[in-house]
């Protein structure tokens, strides 16, 4: 149920239709922060949200737009400004979830940009996308700009710590009529840049809620050598199969520790912002699934990605600042959850400024066995909604002819043109050879492992 006081400044959307967008999330009620932002963004004109990774910001900026959005109108209303493509992604995510009626696309770079253009010959209400991308599209004429009335920059200072204030500084001079600027953040070391117009904005501050620093448990881990694998590979055993990130500064620095862990018989994913889009909706779908247990990843996993459930982090190189310590922190002890932090420093490495003045030393074990496996992996089909496939179509494709009890399959995620489902490991073998040469909705479909 909603809180009675955010009703008032709902304008034309009813509590019962409040109701049933929440109930199409799966959420019983908004929380404190997302009333407030409700509240503020529906009266306000400029508003700054600043609350936690994993607080549910997302929601919070989109249901006022709900109340916003005018329905006789053609043309885009709304453009969302994020630093990457998974953000812009996982926000798109969550808008068709809400099924509010008002088409969204999502405009971003690692695909054609003639498949946008062709996808936005029906112009939508709701644009999200990265600011590179964006201002191609404006540059193009591929979209109209004199409707949008309200703009959002998600992860703003972000976008700016990447180098794009150039583009976001072109797009807001491309947009005349903007009315409401919604500017969001999980950190306040920021300063609002001029070029937005932001001067006096109205507050949400919830930075004070989300991650606990109760439940989140601090410990450094020593490494006798200066490259660290060894001890990272130690700690992995140590932790066992519980879901874990390990953050790397540079990407090289991602991909060889990957590689040496995996030599040694630990299974892993690595994610950077060089891999190309299917790449890195393959390893995040692992990860999240269950089919890896280690991600090592550079900040790019900080923060804006869908990945719940994390029960540790481990610094495998000391972050460049504070802020990105908190925020990959932040990945974990997330929403009254616990979690546990790990800093990896060199013997004669010094710890970070910021840190509190006692961290407990964790002592490795001489002899610890390699983590299990996963029971699960992850199967690619080539198809998704675009081709009219949904999560009850491949449910019944391997239930029937996969021969699948519903426990042998875990997280399925249908995409625009393609999908992914979990299936436990002692069963691919069997389900890849019974759906080889079968039809899936009168259409034949490659499906293997993804890798």
């Amino acid at each position: 149920m909603t809180h009675p006081a955010v009703l008032p400044y709902l304008y034309t959307m009813q509590k019962e239709l409040l109701d049933e967008i929440t109930s199409r999330l799966g959420i019983a009620e908004l929380n404190e922060m997302q009333n407030s932002a409700l509240q503020v963004i529906a009266r306000e004109k400029d508003v700054l949200l600043l609350s936690p990774t994993g607080s549910g910001k997302t929601l919070a900026f989109l249901l006022p737009l709900v109340t916003i959005f005018k329905p006789n109108v053609k043309g885009p209303q709304c453009i969302v400004l994020t630093p990457s493509r998974e953000l812009a992604l996982q926000i798109e995510q969550v808008w068709k979830k809400m099924n509010t009626g008002y088409k969204v696309n999502s405009l971003y770079g690692g695909h054609l940009l003639e498949t946008e253009i062709n996808n936005l010959t029906e112009q939508p209400t709701l644009i999200i996308g990265t600011p590179g991308r964006i201002k191609d599209h404006i540059t193009r004429g591929s979209f109209a700009v004199d409707m949008v009335n309200t703009l959002i920059l998600d992860e703003f200072d972000k976008s700016l710590a990447l180098g794009f204030e150039e583009e976001m500084s072109f797009i807001i001079s491309k947009l005349p009529n903007v009315r409401k600027k919604i500017l969001v953040s999980a950190t306040t070391a920021i300063e609002i840049p001029e070029f937005t117009g932001v001067k006096a904005p109205a507050i949400v501050d919830y930075l004070s809620i989300g991650t606990d620093s109760n439940a989140l448990d601090l410990k450094i881990v020593i490494s006798d050598e200066k490259d660290k694998v060894n001890t990272l590979f130690n700690l992995l055993c140590y932790i066992g199969a519980e879901s874990t990130i390990v953050f790397c500064n540079h990407r090289e620095a991602a991909e060889r520790a990957s590689k040496q862990i995996a030599e040694r018989g630990i299974p892993n994913a690595f994610f950077h912002g060089g891999l190309e889009q299917m790449e890195r909706e393959q390893t995040l779908t692992r990860f999240r699934n269950g089919s890896v247990n280690f991600l090592i990843a550079t900040d790019l996993a900080a923060r804006g990605l869908d990945i719940p459930d994390v029960k540790h982090i481990i610094h495998y190189h000391i972050p460049g600042s504070e802020e990105e310590f908190i925020h990959r922190n932040g990945r974990t002890a997330r929403m009254n959850a616990s979690g546990t932090a790990y800093l990896l420093l060199h013997k004669e490495e010094y710890a970070p400024v910021y840190l509190p003045g006692t961290i407990e030393q964790l002592d490795l074990p001489a002899d610890c066995d390699l983590p299990p496996v996963p029971e699960w992996v992850t199967i690619y089909v080539s198809g998704g909604k675009k081709d009219k496939l949904n999560k009850v179509d491949i449910v019944g494709f391997f239930s029937k002819i996969g021969k699948l009890d519903k426990s042998e399959l875990g997280l399925i995620d249908v995409k625009d043109n393609i999908s992914f489902a979990a299936v436990k490991r002692n069963r691919v073998r069997d389900l890849l050879h019974l759906v080889q040469n079968e039809k899936m909705k009168g259409k034949k479909y490659r499906i293997a492992m993804a890798r």
